[in-house]
């Protein structure tokens, strides 16, 4: 019977980087189909449509 070697700590290491890279790249594109599927609903502004966007105010009225 053959038996195995132990994994080294540096291959272990990168395989878990790799998946966890993989995870985070998974959980960008969910973020992603979710925000244009709520932009197709009409659910959010598309700045690049003039719209205000998120982080834009509007101006201030002056008060004297």
């Amino acid at each position: 019977m053959a038996t195995r070697r132990q994994q080294t700590q540096a291959k272990a290491a990168r395989e878990r980087a790799v998946r966890e890279r993989r995870e985070r790249k998974q959980e960008k594109k969910r973020a992603a189909a979710a925000e244009r599927k709520e932009r197709a609903a009409g659910g959010g502004d598309d700045p690049a449509a003039g719209g205000l966007g998120d982080d834009a105010s509007p101006p201030a009225d002056p008060v004297d």
